[in-house]
């Protein structure tokens, strides 16, 4: 019965999302435009769910077991590197939103790279970026799935790959029902994450005696020789946590998540500007809650379990979970774990489909030339097609839907299931690219999405230039363990990644007169007069 208790709330969770998968993917089906409404959810977000749907695709496995377990050890220093993750959305929201949103409808772009390819021309840039996405979230999802698969099985008593199998094919087939049942069930799992944490919360405190009692504990342990002070409480951790590495913790986790392609794509998807500014704020109220709250009770859950379990730092939480609470309340708690695993695994599975279908095959049928019946006014950019245009467009459509749906949908599916494959067996290799993918998708993206919206002078060389130079750096780096003053591999590999964008735009024009078309910057710069 202890066993069986902690499985009712999860069950029920797990039907849930089922069902709103379902419901979801037969509205999809029947939207008059499929795509659309497949990958962006019609552009139709609300503000709580848009902020929601961001808080949990950011929040994963980590935000609730290794963060707290990093932060059990080295006390409230890390609770000052887990602050830069208060702006993370606002600041994805704020810069860079409007300018997507404004641009995919006169583009009808549906994808990071499909926006890219239109500001660039360049079939290898999408070639190139689509199969880095791929590769890194595949490994992205593997490492989510293994991370909740451990929880799961250690906190209920079920076998690993059973578990495994269970949660993970829930999690992929309600992110078949596409963006929008992504996006809903990610509101969910937001506030099962907080619900989590509140619980643990109460837990810590009930167990520790209080929070007077809960310091007065914390403060007498991991005495610093040098101060006096417990290591706790100090800023630094007695010098572990140096000032060179909180800057590249403001890099890592704030200024360079605006190159993340999972969170790009939900700026793509809000129906007006006062959603939007809702969701700005709702977003870093909820983002800073939970990443400094989990973070927080990782610190105060030393005064509860005060020797290092066998299972290192990230077995604190889980420690925590299965030894101090009811079998009830602990299933409860653990859905605040799944569901940030499930959420980020969702937001992931529909962007590596997306990249699949829109972006790879489709650069391999790009020509490099702009199609001829292109509107050569620029004001005619964001207009619709001709009716007669129209008509046969929408005709093609209609004939091409249904296998073009069972296409999209088998290839989230295809994706979840190797990612399955992999985290039941998984290799070395997959291991590692999981721990590297997060910095190198910031290397690939960040300078070419940035520049590319904000900069009519950079040119498809800076684009190779920057990713060659920035991936480069970042893999050298971590591979042989260089560090710049104490920083972490993003800091090197992003400047180095700023000056191969600067080098390759200035060789892109002179040696091979690379430059925007008319049109192009239109498009992208309508305000800016163009100079030939």
């Amino acid at each position: 019965m202890q066993q069986i208790l902690p499985l009712v709330p999860i069950a029920i969770f797990f039907v849930v999302l089922l069902l709103v998968g379902y419901v979801y993917s037969y509205r999809a089906n029947r939207a008059l435009h499929f795509k659309k409404e497949y990958f962006l959810g019609s552009q139709n977000l609300g503000g709580i769910v848009l902020a929601m749907t961001l808080v949990a695709t950011y929040g994963s496995v980590s935000s609730f077991i290794s963060g707290p377990g990093v932060a059990w050890n080295l006390g409230l220093g890390w609770v000052v590197f887990a602050a830069p993750q208060i702006i993370t959305a606002f600041l994805i929201l704020g810069v860079l939103a409007k300018r997507m949103t404004i641009l995919t409808h006169r583009l009808d772009s549906l994808t990071v790279i499909d926006l890219l390819y239109e500001r660039f021309h360049s079939k290898v840039i999408s070639l190139l970026l689509a199969i880095m996405l791929i590769v890194f979230f595949l490994a992205m999802i593997v490492g989510q799935f293994i991370g909740g698969a451990q929880i799961f099985a250690g906190l209920t008593g079920i076998d690993y790959s059973f578990g495994l199998v269970t949660f993970a094919l829930v999690t992929v087939l309600y992110s078949s029902g596409g963006f929008r049942a992504v996006a809903i069930t990610d509101t969910i799992c937001a506030i099962l994450m907080l619900t989590g944490m509140v619980l643990l919360g109460y837990v810590i405190l009930n167990e520790g005696g209080g929070l007077t009692q809960v310091m007065d504990t914390i403060a007498a342990i991991n005495i610093d020789s040098n101060t006096g002070v417990s290591r706790n409480l100090e800023f630094d951790a007695g010098g572990a946590l140096p000032l060179s590495l909180l800057f590249s913790t403001w890099i890592l986790v704030g200024f360079a998540t605006m190159g993340l392609p999972q969170s790009l794509v939900r700026c793509m998807t809000y129906k007006s500007s006062h959603e939007l500014h809702k969701s700005m704020i709702i977003a870093t109220v909820v983002c800073g809650a939970l990443m400094i709250g989990m973070t927080m009770l990782g610190v105060l859950a030393r005064a509860v379990i005060t020797e290092l379990p066998k299972g290192g730092t990230d077995a604190i939480i889980p420690t925590l979970i299965a030894t101090k609470m009811h079998p009830l309340v602990a299933g409860l708690t653990i859905l605040g774990p799944l569901a940030a695993t499930m959420s980020t695994v969702s937001s992931l599975l529909i962007a590596a489909a997306s990249a699949v279908i829109r972006d790879l095959l489709k650069a391999l049928q790009r020509d490099h030339s702009r199609a001829p019946a292109a509107p050569a006014a620029p004001a005619a950019a964001g207009a619709a097609k001709a009716d007669d245009s129209s008509l046969v467009q929408e005709a093609t459509r209609i004939d091409l839907s249904y296998h073009e749906k069972i296409i999209i949908k088998g290839s989230t599916l295809l994706m979840g299931v190797i990612a399955i494959a992999l985290a039941i067996y998984p290799p070395d290799i997959v291991v590692w690219v999981n721990l590297f993918a997060f910095g190198g998708l910031e290397s690939s993206f960040l300078w070419p999405v940035l520049l590319g919206l904000f900069w009519p002078k950079f040119n498809p060389s800076g684009v190779l230039f920057s990713i060659v130079a920035s991936l480069s750096t970042y893999t050298i780096c971590m591979i042989f363990k260089i560090s710049l003053l104490s920083c972490h591999a993003i800091v090197p590999a992003l400047l180095a990644g700023l000056i191969g964008a600067i080098v390759g735009t200035y060789l892109g024009a002179k040696l091979w007169g690379q430059k925007l078309d008319p049109q192009t910057h239109a498009i992208f710069f309508p305000h800016r007069p163009y100079r030939a």
